[in-house]
């Protein structure tokens, strides 16, 4: 298409990307984007199936060089990050990305989650009772951000002290994964990766002495025994990947958490119709409120795979090395599987939404963050029956990971 409604550097595309997605999947099921040199893929169904393709890959380093690849390696300086960035499972592909999986799941069967669950609601329920006395406040900071928080850094071990420092290297690393993040995006997530990366070595060098019940203890333990995997193979985790997988686990445990929250009461707040029948029936409604409301505005809008060789999709040949888009948050728009898709429905039953991925990447985490959603949206209902806006909310400037940075309310 000669002219692209897909415009991620534009604030008004960024503010409501939702009508140039409706016009993307009517253009047709592929697009290539040349400022970004991607293939933008916006249909509900292609983003489902290229995800479980193995011909894509979220990395294609443990086939091919940089050179091989036809890609220009980063520049030196910001190799804190991708070394960091590269040995988390979410950049693994086959067979590390299954061993690394593997060791790290056990920390997220249902069973351990459910285990999790009185303890996330008595956390939410202290925030909001604080949230509440004071009269309201901003939602992100005083509910949204520290539950998720707080529950993974205590899966992790970390200790409550250190917390604080958790949320500014998180941003400042998932700043990378704007589309062309600048030079100063780039220093910011380079010196969170060193830092964050120095913190948990001494952390990890801690707990190796002293272990503790905490995941950081099962995976030094997972590192140190070194036993082998099926077919030989090692089953272990190395430092690095100890390292990679604490930050993806402490980023990835609370960054869509905390957007969904904030997406999700916006998006509440602009349908009070709505907020008020979920009101009226909190414990009916909440299960498929929060499944709509991941579906509506969903934190992720995009998600990258690499074509790890020549596939032929939708009648368009995607090369070797090129780079695919697919629009997470078009696909959830998608009229072909949602009814009325633009239309907020707290009860929709048929919700295949696709916010937390498919396919061996599938969010590791999902069952956690419903437990977090449901235990915050349920206490906020049932006490702060009168919430309301008190201020526009503050949009985060970024497209990729979509959230609100301010959301002021009154109680």
């Amino acid at each position: 298409m000669d002219h692209t409604p897909f415009r991620p550097d534009a604030q008004d595309f960024v503010t409501d990307p939702y009508p140039a997605y409706a016009e993307l999947r009517a253009a047709g099921r592929v697009h290539h984007h040349p400022p970004t040199n991607q293939w933008l893929i916006p249909h509900h169904a292609d983003v489902s199936a290229l995800l479980r393709d193995r011909r894509l890959g979220r990395s294609y380093q443990h086939r091919f060089t940089h050179e091989e690849f036809g890609r220009t390696p980063p520049p030196p300086a910001h190799e804190p990050f991708h070394t960091l960035n590269d040995h988390g499972m979410l950049d693994l592909e086959p067979p590390d990305h299954t061993r690394v999986r593997r060791l790290v799941s056990q920390a997220f069967t249902p069973r351990t989650v459910e285990r999790l669950a009185p303890a996330v609601r008595r956390l939410a329920a202290r925030l909001v009772d604080d949230f509440v006395a004071a009269g309201g406040g901003d939602l992100v900071a005083g509910v949204a951000e520290p539950l998720p928080v707080a529950v993974i850094a205590e899966m992790l071990g970390i200790p409550a002290a250190d917390r604080p420092l958790l949320r500014p290297w998180s941003a400042a690393i998932c700043g990378m994964y704007e589309l062309d993040p600048d030079e100063e995006a780039a220093a910011r997530a380079v010196r969170a990766s060193l830092e964050f990366s120095d913190y948990l070595g001494h952390l990890i060098a801690e707990r190796r002495e002293n272990p503790g019940e905490d995941l950081i203890s099962a995976l030094i333990a997972a590192h140190d025994d070194g036993g082998a995997g099926p077919g030989g193979g090692r089953a272990r985790l190395t430092e690095q990947e100890m390292v990679s997988t604490c930050v993806l686990l402490l980023n990835a445990g609370h960054e869509a958490t905390v957007n969904a929250t904030a997406n999700g009461w916006w998006a509440l707040l602009r349908h009070p119709g709505q907020l008020a029948a979920l009101r009226a029936e909190p414990d009916a409604l909440l299960p498929t409120a929060i499944e709509e409301l991941l579906r509506f505005d969903t934190p992720l809008q995009l998600f990258e795979r690499w074509v790890l060789e020549d596939i032929e999709f939708a009648g368009q040949r995607l090369p070797r090395g090129s780079e695919v888009a697919l629009l997470f948050g078009s696909a959830n728009r998608d009229p072909a599987r949602f009814a009325d898709p633009d239309v907020l429905d707290l009860a929709r039953g048929d919700n295949p939404h696709i916010s937390f991925g498919a396919g061996i990447h599938y969010c590791l985490g999902a069952a956690l963050a419903r437990v977090e959603l449901r235990a915050s949206f349920g206490e906020l209902l049932a006490r702060a029956p009168g919430l309301r806006l008190a201020a526009e909310p503050v949009r985060s400037p970024g497209f990729v990971i979509r959230g609100v940075t301010e959301l002021r309310v009154q109680c």
